[in-house]
């Protein structure tokens, strides 16, 4: 399953805020043994937003899109979905009712608060949808995330992100295995080993260089487990390998 994963954000582009999203996501889905073949970044754009969803829903088998849900004038996110989808953007009776029920047990619960600030809670923007889709509902969050074709809405608040994608993570069960040797050889002596496993095996090799800390990687992967195996096997006899960063006390990241 090949995924791409669109977090939108004004704010992430001007470095205010780290995107700690897509890196999270990206691990979950590999994990999973799934791949995750593209991650972008674009601002709070509608119609940027509504191109980059009707193209890459066509080139992947999911995409993700993070951000902007929370029915303030500047979220856009889930608008723009409906507009790449050619879909309607539509009130979901059964999320405004919990919406009005959500918003009335705040009030009651922060009556100080409500009393100070004068609060605007467009309960219809945040209950719209796009035409057909299905909701996301979590209790971290205030306006749901939704599923629309291939096309998966997440929350850009981490928390929330977080809960709405394990409410739908066995949707990214895919079939890749993965294993990692690791090495204190510098990456520049490990170009014919790399080369040579490829030429033998079919199956990708990830090397990422050692640090003062930490040995070097080959991260295997294969949608077959034996020729990953077989593949490590081989890059054993052919590379000096020590042991994983846990088991020297050291940390693994």
């Amino acid at each position: 399953m090949n995924v791409a994963i669109v977090t939108v954000g004004d704010e992430i582009l001007a470095g205010s805020t780290t995107n700690t999203n897509a890196s999270w996501l990206a691990e979950r889905i590999t994990e999973r043994g799934s791949s995750v073949a593209r991650i972008l970044t674009i601002p709070d754009d509608r119609a940027l937003i509504a191109d980059y969803v009707a193209r890459w829903s066509d080139e992947f088998d999911a995409v993700i899109v993070t951000g902007g849900i929370g029915g303030t004038p500047d979220d856009v996110t889930v608008e723009a979905v409906a507009d790449g989808l050619e879909r309607e953007f539509v009130v979901h009776g059964e999320i405004r009712e919990r919406l009005v029920e959500k918003a009335a047990a705040f009030r009651d619960e922060n009556p100080e608060m409500v009393e100070e600030y004068d609060l605007q809670l467009d309960i219809d923007a945040a209950a719209s949808i796009p035409e057909g889709a299905t909701p996301i509902v979590v209790d971290e969050g205030w306006a749901p995330g939704c599923i629309v074709e291939n096309v998966y809405v997440f929350a850009g608040i981490p928390d929330e992100m977080r809960a709405m994608f394990e409410a739908v993570a066995d949707e990214f069960q895919g079939e890749a295995v993965a294993r990692t040797l690791y090495t204190p050889a510098p990456e520049g002596s490990l170009y014919d080993a790399l080369e040579g496993v490829t030429e033998r095996f079919d199956v990708s090799v990830g090397s990422y260089p050692r640090s003062e800390n930490r040995p070097g990687r080959l991260r295997v992967s294969s949608t077959d487990p034996e020729t990953v195996d077989a593949a490590i096997g081989w890059l054993r006899e052919h590379v000096e390998t020590t042991e994983p960063p846990s088991e020297r006390g050291g940390s693994a990241e």
